[in-house]
């Protein structure tokens, strides 16, 4: 099991629902302004560039690699499982587009800047939880 037991979930909310939802489809969904095209992490109704409204969720590769990332060996709760890898992972669609997750199915120490990621998602509840796990790219993915 890969989730914090004891944490609370995300409040899926308005703005972010497509975010904690998409994974139901197996879609990473992350907003994009539809005037000026930037990406926009977490959610937000209003694009920070061109103040523009038309903003809505988009689906992404879900590829990305690791930019930071540290290691959790503290049980902060009694079910807690450690270690475990809080990550900053840089998406592949923009560089500055990051988001803050948990890898999984990888040894803490293995773990390394640059390390490419891609999505999986953990459904608790009604939330599916964006987690990265590490991938290697096939001869085909690389030539695109």
């Amino acid at each position: 099991m890969s989730r914090v037991p004891g944490l609370p979930l995300p409040d899926a909310q308005f703005e972010s629902l497509a975010f904690w939802t998409g994974g139901e489809r197996g879609e990473l969904l992350i907003h994009r302004c539809g005037e000026c095209g930037l990406w926009l992490h977490p959610p937000k109704p209003v694009c920070r560039r061109c103040m523009s409204r038309a903003v809505t969720p988009q689906p992404v590769s879900g590829e990305g690699t690791v930019y930071s990332y540290t290691v959790n060996r503290q049980q902060w709760m009694p079910d807690m499982e450690v270690p475990y890898v809080l990550a900053v992972v840089e998406l592949a669609e923009d560089p500055g587009l990051r988001l803050t997750t948990r890898l999984t199915g990888v040894d803490p120490s293995d773990v390394r800047i640059g390390l490419p990621v891609r999505v999986v998602f953990e459904q608790v509840e009604e939330i599916w939880l964006p987690l990265f796990t590490p991938h290697s790219k096939t001869s085909e993915e690389e030539a695109r």
